[in-house]
């Protein structure tokens, strides 16, 4: 099976980077408390996890992020999910909100099926924006796209709440029952330095 990557980038920065390439401000330092996930995608033992000795990124390697749909295969296989929750330490005093997000994969279609992979971003006991991208069959190439956001949602600045991304791809072959389909995630990778990612600002 050819190996598939999605790769996410949510970043932080000293010099963060906005729309029009202005300068935004931001703390001194960011560092990643914990990481934690759960859902069909990354189930206990499935993960393996690394987090840079200096806390300023960590990449999550998957064995079983794998959705499909086919001849025999059950439908409990045409979705994957993965709930991620990242802990974040920074000074007092501060707010932010995603701004970026890359992503890349693959995705092998027959005539008739279509995968859709989308990911949506809160703050613990809040809500926030989701993204969607769709392929549509025949397909069978590598993808890279970025999700983009606005100031739709920021952290709250009088306590520090974690970041939950929740993640899933699923397959559709209602009007192609005869047909297959795969989409498959290896990897999420992310770093707080770097020039785009997260937008800061000060309470």
């Amino acid at each position: 099976m050819k190996n598939v990557f999605l790769g996410l980038v949510a970043v932080l920065g000293s010099c963060v980077i906005a729309s029009g390439a202005m300068a935004q401000e931001a703390p001194e330092w960011v560092r990643i408390r914990s990481i934690t996930y759960a859902g069909s995608g990354c189930q206990a033992g499935t993960v393996a996890q690394n987090v840079a000795p200096d806390r300023l990124a960590f990449t999550l390697l998957f064995d079983s992020y794998i959705a499909e749909v086919g001849p025999h295969i059950s439908l409990a296989n045409s979705r994957r999910n993965c709930q991620i929750n990242i802990d974040l330490d920074y000074p007092s005093g501060w707010t932010y909100t995603v701004y970026s997000v890359d992503y890349r994969g693959f995705a092998k279609l027959d005539p008739g099926v279509n995968a859709i992979q989308k990911a949506s971003y809160y703050f613990q006991g809040g809500s926030g924006p989701s993204k969607e991208t769709r392929f549509y069959g025949p397909l069978e190439k590598d993808y890279r796209l970025r999700d983009t956001f606005g100031n739709e949602t920021w952290s709250q600045c009088r306590s520090v709440r974690s970041l939950n991304i929740n993640t899933q791809v699923r397959l559709e072959n209602r009007f192609a029952p005869h047909n297959s389909g795969l989409i498959t995630v290896d990897s999420i990778d992310g770093q707080v330095i770097q020039t785009y990612g997260f937008v800061w600002r000060r309470c």
